[in-house]
């Protein structure tokens, strides 16, 4: 380090100590008996130390002026390029049992010379020990062979001269661990107080899930490979009084429940990925025996299995995502069963290749006992909750996730609340093919909440909050750093709901909370490698006392909870067979409650078709008639079909409702789905029924109506459809009619081939979005983007349509087929010359510098120097190869973005992660896979030209997630300090150039 610019003694490196222990690390150089360091001095440093037990982490810091290169028992584990911050590894692999040695090489540029470590040791039995540089270390002047391998015999080694310990000024604190968002940064409602608690430090992980124990408390779950669980204790005032690892081998846990005396775990255990029972059975306070009571297929990544939860009648609720298999040994008897993708028209896989070759049911909740012996399929349909929660009135909601990477399309689904209900379907399926919230197989949201990432969900039944936060649903959005209070008032057997922001803050990467006993929510943040922090939030305002209910109010209260108390006695009868089951249910098939006629159709279609068949075909009550019939079409056979369109046939359009007629509009679908295609006189007659209601007036009947004469390839279907596309509005409603006409064959003239190719070439800038839609993004300080599968839905989409053509009308339609391409960005082609290969601790100490006085126009520049619009959207441009980086800095700190630039395989969202398949003679293959059969497994082996491959699927002998990313390293190389700071600031702004960053300095 050059001092000549400061000016100050030299004396000063021995003041100012921070009062650190005799643990504290110091910092030392070899003593050079009064000659000062030259420059370019190298000097050799060694400490041996014994370990006696298991290690279950190790954590390295090391901080050098100006360099330092640490080996560990003969093996190098950490480079430190800097003493400005310590660079930090996880070196628990290179301990041995009995004697080690640490050895680092030091480095002197110029000036004052000096360097400092310390290694953390945890043990399996809990204790910790700590090594540090200090006077008890040699060096020497000179290296020789094996200087840092044990076993090296050191003669002419002397003692190490201490500068001064861990703080001394102009050091500082260098392992100070980086802070999570502080308190006074967050916004919540008045009356409430928050408090950070405390940090996670190095070797801790990233916080991904929590729970609480009878003693009151916390587990908290990291999400690396090999950090153990910790356990937080509180004091009676609700801060950290002790933190400790967990002994018991398992980990990245996504699930966390204490009850029945043990510790449940969905994570990472001795058996792999599965849930794990932990018990104390010694009395020691710590699990000492570990269960595995089921293994999961699918494994424990963002979309695996998540959480667990106690329901009221004593069984445990597990919820996973959609990449999580049904357990081969699920009870025949569970509620849920006779699921199906049941899409009438041909869907596609995501664009981007995500979720290729999944299918139902999605994500789900299982229910098993408490021994893990008895496992049901409870309800499904969901993407990907991340947690459930039951209400004091015993009822279970989830906050599902929505496909980002689908905004623009018309099958996207917002994150939303939902009502979970024993065999409750909740619509998702992969690519195209999510249900509307109208199909009566299917229920509906809660309440839509809008864009983001869902994770932890609790009621504040335990909170000592005011009554209407006692009663609200806390729903934590991880991406945008939002905490909702979602309320909701009882509605027939289920509930609608209102929500609101009741806590808010920038970064702020929420994962889970809890409830103390002390009345008090603490919650955590975390996820993806972020920096994780323990927080707590107090109502500390007036006492505000439970308003008393209206007569009015009471009498509502009673007439829902006596509709769920029924809806309940259905539910009953769901999954196995009963005698009493159709008698029962049959009546409330006409109920004007459409979550009692879905609990009814459950009831009835869990007993032999034969018992209510006929029934179904004969009934008269409209809506009875409706959901007999849904469930005859989703079960009955096939020759039955043609008896119950002509059932369905009795009804009269006009006699009944927009609801009545999606419900019934559904039913053929479904008829047509699981009974096959219909003879052709039976086509033509639900052509003539259905051909004069198209176009209706209103638009979900419309979709259905385009869906069902496009199967039955009615003649006049391309003219009303067309006429439907130019009329709409919306981007996302004339999508939806040009990927319904794509693969219909025949019925087109050579000018309607026109119109409809035409349509591809021109520009949709000026269409309109869905009112919703643009009021969620503007919630998160962004304005509307289309989502990063966009481009290649469209692609697809226009390719499905040349693939319907004949080759006459391919040729002649060349010219438009070949027209405007939906396009990424071209690379820029300015030349940059190599400045320097930057590493973190080259950047950290100017950090601070992104958030003023930075250039916005340069910032941008440099976001398209480096080649980030070809893989990342930025706004409505860019490529779908990686995240989009709209609203990165509401997830991620710029230290964070930093880190992700620099290291791009330090931490890999699965979303974008490539798989390696090994093959049979050995060769293996890396790329996304994009499309997956019985047959075949195609993969994107080149993300940005999209070059596929494709392999045999019986010569794939194994398949593994790549720790490589796709994301090259050295993107930075090209530039220098002060345009990578720009980047930084235009990533943080979200491209706004308004943004205070880019505001002139003061």
């Amino acid at each position: 380090m050059n001092w000549l610019n400061i000016i100050r003694p030299r004396a000063v490196l021995l003041l100012f100590p921070l009062g650190l222990n005799a643990q504290t690390p110091e910092w030392i150089w070899h003593d050079n008996h009064g000659v000062p360091p030259a420059d370019n001095e190298v000097r050799y440093f060694r400490k041996t130390f014994a370990v006696d037990g298991t290690v279950r982490r190790a954590v390295l810091a090391l901080a050098g002026d100006d360099q330092a290169v640490a080996f560990l028992n003969g093996k190098r584990v950490a480079i430190s390029r800097g003493w400005e911050h310590a660079t930090r590894a996880n070196v628990r692999q290179a301990i041995v049992s009995g004697a080690n040695l640490l050895a680092i090489r030091g480095k002197n540029n110029s000036g004052d010379a000096a360097l400092i470590a310390r290694l953390d040791l945890t043990f399996d039995s809990g204790k910790t020990e700590t090594i540090v540089t200090d006077p008890s270390w040699v060096s020497s002047a000179t290296p020789a062979d094996g200087w840092e391998k044990p076993g090296f015999d050191a003669p002419g080694w002397t003692k190490a001269v201490s500068h001064g310990k861990l703080g001394i000024a102009p050091y500082g604190d260098v392992m100070a661990a980086p802070l999570a968002t502080a308190a006074e940064k967050l916004t919540v409602p008045p009356g409430f107080k928050v408090e950070l608690l405390r940090s996670a430090q190095p070797g801790e992980g990233s916080w991904i899930c929590m729970t609480i124990d009878p003693k009151g408390r916390l587990i908290i779950s990291p999400q690396e490979r090999g950090a153990p669980l910790l356990r937080v204790t509180l004091s009676p005032k609700g801060q950290v009084a002790k933190i400790q690892p967990l002994t018991a081998p398992v980990g990245i846990a996504m699930g966390l429940l204490y009850a029945f005396d043990s510790l449940y775990v969905s994570g990472l255990g001795p058996e792999g990925d599965g849930v794990y029972r932990l018990r104390d059975t010694k009395g020691t306070d710590q699990f000492d025996e570990v269960t595995l009571l089921k293994k999961w297929d699918g494994g424990m990544g963002e979309h695996g299995a998540h959480a667990i939860v106690l329901g009221p009648d004593k069984m445990l609720y597990l919820v996973n995502g959609n990449f999580t298999h049904i357990p081969k040994d699920i009870s025949p008897d569970s509620p849920h069963k006779h699921y199906a993708e049941d899409q009438l028209l041909p869907r596609e896989e995501d664009g981007n290749g995500f979720g290729v070759g999944l299918k139902p049911p999605g994500g789900q909740v299982l229910r098993m006992d408490p021994e893990g012996k008895s496992w049901e399929l409870w309800a499904s349909g969901m993407r990907n909750t991340y947690d459930i929660a039951f209400n004091t009135d015993g009822e279970l909601f989830g906050f599902d996730s929505d496909m980002e990477w689908d905004w623009g399309m018309p099958w996207y689904r917002p994150i939303r609340i939902i009502h979970l209900v024993s065999a409750g379907d909740y619509g998702f399926r992969e690519g195209t093919g999510k249900w509307p919230p109208y199909y009566p197989d299917s229920l509906p949201p809660a309440v839509n909440v809008g864009i983001g990432s869902p994770t932890g969900l609790k009621f504040g039944t335990d909170s000592k909050f005011p009554p209407a936060y006692r009663q609200a649903l806390f729903a934590m959005d991880w991406a945008y750093g939002r905490l909702f209070a979602v309320h909701f008032k009882p509605e027939g057997a289920t509930y609608s709901a209102t929500f609101e922001t009741f806590l808010e803050g920038k970064p702020l990467n929420l994962t889970d909370l809890e409830f103390g006993h002390d009345g008090a929510m603490y919650f955590i943040t975390g996820g993806r490698g972020t920096q994780s922090g323990l927080y707590r939030v107090s109502y500390v305002g007036p006492r505000v006392r439970q308003p008393a209910l209206t007569a009015e109010e009471k009498q509502e209260l009673k007439t829902a909870a006596a509709a769920r108390a029924a809806r309940h006695r259905l539910e009953k009868f769901q999954g196995h067979e009963d005698p009493a089951a159709v008698n029962f249910a049959w009546p409330y098939l006409d109920s004007p409650d459409r979550w009692m006629r879905y609990a009814a159709r459950i009831a009835i279609e869990s007993q032999p078709v034969e018992q209510w068949q006929q029934r179904a075909l004969d009934e008269t009550r409209t809506e009875a008639s409706i959901t007999a019939l849904l469930a005859l079409a989703r079960l009955g056979s096939a020759s039955q079909e043609p008896q119950l369109l002509q059932a369905l046939g009795r009804l009269s359009p006009d006699q009944l409702t927009v609801d009545q007629k999606l419900e019934a509009l559904r039913v053929v679908e479904l008829a047509f789905i699981r009974m096959g295609h219909p003879d052709a006189d039976t086509a033509q007659s639900v052509i003539n029924a259905l051909d004069p209601l198209y176009p209706a007036p209103e638009t979900r009947i419309n979709h259905e109506l385009c869906q069902l004469l496009i199967y039955l390839e009615a003649p006049d279907v391309v003219s009303k459809t067309l006429a439907l596309l130019d009329a709409a509005p919306t981007q996302e409603e004339q999508i939806y009619y040009v990927f319904r006409l794509r693969t219909l064959k025949t019925g087109w003239t050579l000018d309607q081939r026109r119109h409809y190719f035409s349509w591809f070439n021109q520009s949709h800038a000026g269409l309109q979005h869905p009112a919703d839609l643009v009021a969620w993004f503007k919630t998160t300080g962004q304005d509307y983007h289309d989502g990063a599968s966009f481009p290649r839905f469209m692609a697809n989409i226009r390719k499905d349509a040349v693939a319907a053509l004949t080759d006459a009308d391919r040729a002649e339609l060349a010219p438009l087929i070949t027209g405007q391409q939906t396009a990424v960005a071209p690379a820029p082609t300015q030349t940059r010359k190599f400045v320097r290969e930057w590493k973190m601790e080259d950047l950290l100490p100017a950090i601070d510098q992104v958030s003023k006085g930075r250039s916005f126009e340069r910032g941008k520049e440099v976001f398209a120097a480096a080649q980030c619009m070809q893989c990342h959207r930025f706004g409505n441009e860019g490529g779908a190869v990686g995240p989009d980086l709209t609203a990165v800095a509401s997830r991620f700190t710029v230290r964070d973005i930093l880190d992700s630039i620099i290291e791009p395989s330090k931490v890999i969202s699965e979303q974008y992660q490539n798989m390696t398949l090994t093959l049979k003679d050995g060769d293996e293959v890396t790329g996304r896979i994009v499309e997956e059969d019985n047959q075949k497994v195609v993969l994107v082996t080149d993300a940005l030209k999209q070059t596929k491959t494709e392999v045999k699927r019986s010569d794939v002998v194994s398949r593994r997630a790549s720790k490589v990313s796709p994301m090259p390293e050295g993107l930075l190389v090209i530039f220098n300090k002060d345009e990578i700071l720009d980047l930084l600031a235009y990533l943080e702004s979200g491209g706004k150039p308004d943004a205070p960053m880019f505001r002139a300095a003061k």
